[in-house]
């Protein structure tokens, strides 16, 4: 992902603009000192003017966020390519070899520095072996300076790499934190102000009808049913969803307690019982199947209960209809009827987890579901 614009990869980027004019002067320099020893002396000042026009181009496209794809950065290597394949004719064979250095020196860590802020630690190494590489190349003898350098360039296009990666998810997680007081402080404005109109009169209304018959009392149990949704919605409970990312760990307390309604009661941890995303939605969904069970066959009236148990997880359906004969749930199977089978057993076993039935008739059902947690 990203950094956004004015993040903290930013001043990175301008680090590099600032290390790519530095590291420039300081060649410059040391041409002027040196360069009367060059073959060439001439065509050393074409390429340091090769080498300040890149070098501004550069700091000028790496400023904007858009420009810096695959294209700049293999351009960002040719230029180095090219700088050390002429500096063996320019400097003269005889000169490196007594120890002149060539001409991109210091200059030559840029664009390892820029495919490490790019994309980490993996892209820096592949740009400071590239330009190592090519700087060993155009050596008729490898002395132990010149691998120092290469190594230099390795440790830079590794180390870089893993802070400019360590900056862009500190940012987003900062990012993310924000949206999350901001969304948290709405909520508990609107909350205070529901709690005060909204929900006192629906739970109102949900006890006045509760014993009555008819369209009162289906209009009260509405109303219970849409206060329980309301608390849960402005307590920041998610939707379950079949999609979204299965990467990090999501609240099972929270998916679970979007079920709470008048019929539908939901006990669980005070402290949130975190599970991986992919566990965490598949229980939820069995959970999902346990209940429209319930819905269809023992009255709607249910009993849930979350146990955080370390290693394993425990959810409970518990409700108080008519319980289930025996061997109906293989016919039920055998039927095609497959809402326990696959919607419960299949998703639980999926998970390595057990599925546990107790049920009789007239004695209501309990459906007990264990998930191991995942070791990290």
């Amino acid at each position: 992902m990203p950094s956004p614009p004015g993040g903290l990869e930013g001043p990175l980027w301008r680090a590099i603009a600032v290390f790519r004019f530095a590291s420039l002067g300081y060649v410059v320099l040391l041409a002027l000192r040196v360069g009367d020893r060059y073959a060439h002396p001439l065509a050393a000042g074409g390429v340091l003017a090769l080498m300040l026009a890149w070098t501004v181009a550069a700091a000028f496209w790496y400023a904007r966020p858009e420009a810096r794809r695959w294209r700049l950065l293999l351009a960002d290597l040719a230029v180095v390519a090219v700088v050390l394949a002429v500096s063996p004719w320019v400097v003269g064979r005889a000169t490196l070899a007594a120890g002149v250095p060539t001409l991109g020196v210091a200059w030559l860590a840029g664009p390892v520095l820029a495919w490490a802020v790019s994309g980490g630690r993996r892209r820096g190494t592949v740009a400071a072996v590239a330009v190592g590489a090519a700087d060993l190349a155009t050596r008729e003898r490898i002395t132990p300076s010149s691998v120092t350098g290469v190594i230099l360039l390795l440790l830079a296009g590794v180390v870089v790499g893993h802070v400019a990666r360590l900056a862009v998810t500190a940012e987003q997680r900062l990012q993310r934190a924000v949206e999350l007081e901001a969304a948290t402080r709405e909520r508990e404005r609107l909350a205070r102000g529901i709690h005060d109109s909204v929900l006192q009169v629906l739970a109102l209304v949900q006890r006045r009808g509760a014993h009555l018959d008819g369209e009162a009392g289906e209009l009260a149990r509405l109303a219970g049913e849409q206060e329980a949704a309301l608390r849960a919605l402005i307590a920041g409970n998610p939707p379950v969803s079949a999609g979204g990312g299965d990467v990090g760990d999501l609240d099972l307390c929270a998916l679970l307690g979007r079920y709470a309604s008048a019929t539908v009661s939901v006990a669980m941890p005070a402290t949130g019982v975190p599970l991986p995303a992919r566990v965490a939605r598949e229980v939820a969904a069995a959970t999902a199947a346990a209940l429209d069970n319930v819905t269809r066959h023992a009255g709607g009236t249910a009993w849930v209960l979350i146990e955080d148990e370390g290693e394993t997880v425990t959810v409970s359906v518990r409700d108080a209809g008519p319980g289930i004969p025996a061997g109906r749930l293989a016919e039920a199977a055998a039927q095609g009827r497959l809402g326990v089978a696959q919607s419960v057993r299949g998703r639980i076993g999926d998970l390595g987890g057990t599925v546990r039935i107790d049920s009789a008739p007239g004695v209501g059902t309990e459906i007990e579901l264990t998930v191991p947690r995942p070791r990290r």
